[in-house]
């Protein structure tokens, strides 16, 4: 009887309420991967593909951030260092995306700069996780709710793109 209660509440209760680190988080571990894939492929075609990909990513990814996680932590922490650089930080990624969305995988300077763009945003996303990300837990932001939002907006974003 208590395994249905469970299977019932999973049902209910989509991966939509997730908490709003933990959903930016599996973003983080998916572009990572993706940037992964990259640097093994030697096919333009995969590369431009995966490319796409990442631009898409980082792109939902960054304004769902800014327009719902930054503003909440922000307020709550009332934070005048962190949330700003991370916005900084965003607007460099943007530049470099769009200097490769939609660019043929041309030689060395379009894997310098998707080199960089990895790296950038494994300092970006280092960050994240071990500054912003613990104080954001530390409030009484509430975390699931806050997850629920970020969700909705991305799969939003998603659907505008397609």
């Amino acid at each position: 009887m208590e395994t249905t209660k469970k299977n019932t509440t999973t049902r209910t209760n989509p991966p939509k309420t997730q908490d709003a680190t933990a959903l930016l988080h599996a973003d983080h571990e998916l572009v990572s991967g993706l940037f992964a894939q990259y640097d093994k492929t030697r096919s333009p075609t995969k590369k431009m593909q995966l490319v796409s990909q990442i631009c898409a990513e980082l792109t939902v990814h960054a304004q769902v951030e800014e327009e719902i996680f930054y503003p909440a932590v922000k307020q709550a922490l009332k934070d005048k260092v962190l949330v700003p650089e991370a916005t900084v930080e965003h607007a460099t990624l943007k530049e470099l995306i769009s200097q490769i969305e939609g660019v043929q995988p041309d030689g060395e300077m379009f894997d310098a700069k998707i080199k960089v763009l990895s790296e950038y945003v494994k300092h970006h996303v280092k960050e994240e996780e071990n500054e912003i990300f613990p104080k954001a837990k530390s409030t009484k932001l509430d975390m699931a709710e806050l997850g629920a939002q970020l969700a909705g907006r991305k799969q939003d974003l998603v659907a505008q793109r397609s």
